[in-house]
C-alpha cells in the first residue's frame, strides 16, 4: 500500500488552531469506510483522502459500534501506513475515535490510538456476557462468532465464510435466544417492538440487529452520544467548523447529524445505503448517485478533497 505525501498538499492556513477549518467530518466505519464484505478498508483512495483532509485541518471522527481494537487494526494502522502520522503532526490537526456507540473513546495521534477511556456505567454484567458467549459457542458457532474485543457491549457477528442467506435465519433465532438470556437475568431489554421491563419497570438494554451482527447494549449508547463527545473533544483543541458532514449506512447514523443540527451547525448527512429508506430531516440528506457503501464513501471523500483544493 502506497503512502501519500501530505507536506506538499496540506494547507497551513487550515491547520492553524486559531482559525476554524472549512469542514468537519463524523464518519461511521462499517459501510462508508470499511467494506461490509471484507470488513477492511478495501478502496485505497479512502486512506489517501482521509490523510489529505486531516493534514488540511479538517477534524475527523470515527463514530462506530466497532471496538477500539478493530478501529486500531483495520483503520488507524492502514492510515498510518498511508501517512497519517505525518498529517497529525501538523499544528491544529484533530482526529478522534468513539467506539461501541459511545461506550469507549480515544484521541487519534501521530502514533496511533491514544489512551482508551471506557464508560463502565453502560457495561453489561459479566454473567450475561459469559452466558451469551457460551450460547454462541454451543449453538451458533457455525454461522457467527462472539466479538471478544468489545469492552462494554456484546456483539455477535456473522462469520466471514458464511453467506447472508445462511446467516439471516440463524441471526433471528439467536436474537430470540439472547433476548431470553438478558430477560432471565432480570435486566430490562427490548428487541424491536418487544419489551421485557426489569423489576422497576425500566428497559435499560436493547438488542440491535445489523446486516452483519447483533449488538446487545445500553439504550444510552447511540451515534448522537458519540457526536456530542466528539464535539467536546474537538472544541478543546480550537474553534469548530460551522460546516459538518456525517456519513453512515444505517438509520441510527442520522443521529450524528441530528446532534449537529440541534447544536446549530450547518450539516448534511450522507446516506450510503439509501435503499433502506431515506429519513425525513430538517437538514439535507445526500446520496452518491447509484453508489453504495464504501464506493459511496470514497466518492464523498474525493469530492471534498477536490472542493477544498487539496487535489486538482
Amino acid at each position: 500500500m502506497g503512502q501519500w505525501t501530505v507536506t506538499q498538499t496540506a494547507h497551513p492556513d487550515h491547520a492553524r488552531s486559531d482559525a476554524p477549518a472549512a469542514l468537519g467530518l463524523l464518519l461511521d466505519v462499517d459501510g462508508p469506510i470499511a467494506s461490509p464484505v471484507s470488513r477492511t478498508v478495501a478502496i485505497p483512495s479512502i486512506l489517501g483522502d482521509l490523510v489529505l483532509l486531516a493534514a488540511s485541518g479538517v477534524p475527523i471522527a470515527f463514530i462506530t459500534g466497532r471496538s477500539d481494537a478493530f478501529i486500531r487494526d483495520e483503520v488507524i494502522t492502514p492510515l498510518l501506513s498511508a501517512g497519517l502520522g505525518e498529517a497529525l503532526s501538523l499544528p491544529g490537526t484533530r482526529m478522534f475515535g468513539v467506539f461501541e456507540k459511545g461506550a469507549a473513546w480515544a484521541p487519534v495521534t501521530s502514533a496511533g490510538l491514544g489512551e482508551i477511556v471506557v464508560d463502565e456505567s453502560v457495561a453489561l454484567p459479566a454473567a450475561v456476557v459469559d452466558e451469551i458467549r457460551a450460547l454462541v459457542s454451543a449453538e451458533y458457532a457455525d454461522t457467527m462468532f462472539f466479538d471478544e474485543t468489545k469492552r462494554a457491549m456484546i456483539s455477535v457477528e456473522q462469520r466471514m465464510d458464511v453467506d447472508r442467506e445462511a446467516y439471516l435465519p440463524e441471526q433471528e433465532r439467536f436474537n430470540a435466544a439472547a433476548f431470553a438470556v438478558v430477560e432471565r437475568h432480570g435486566l430490562g431489554v427490548r428487541l424491536g417492538d418487544r419489551e421485557a421491563p426489569d423489576a422497576t419497570g425500566r428497559v435499560p438494554f436493547r438488542l440491535d440487529p445489523t446486516v452483519i451482527s447483533t449488538d446487545i447494549e445500553s439504550v444510552l449508547l447511540d451515534k448522537d452520544r458519540g457526536a456530542e463527545r466528539t464535539l467536546e473533544y474537538f472544541a478543546a483543541g480550537g474553534p469548530l467548523p460551522r460546516v459538518w458532514r456525517s456519513v453512515g449506512d444505517s438509520r441510527s447514523d442520522y443521529l450524528m447529524a441530528d446532534h449537529l443540527h440541534s447544536a446549530g451547525y450547518e450539516v448534511a448527512h450522507v446516506d450510503v445505503r439509501p435503499r433502506d429508506g431515506i429519513l425525513e430531516r430538517d437538514y439535507d440528506v445526500v446520496t452518491e448517485g447509484e453508489l453504495i457503501h464504501d464506493e459511496a464513501g470514497a466518492a464523498f471523500l474525493e469530492h471534498w478533497v477536490r472542493t477544498l483544493g487539496l487535489r486538482d
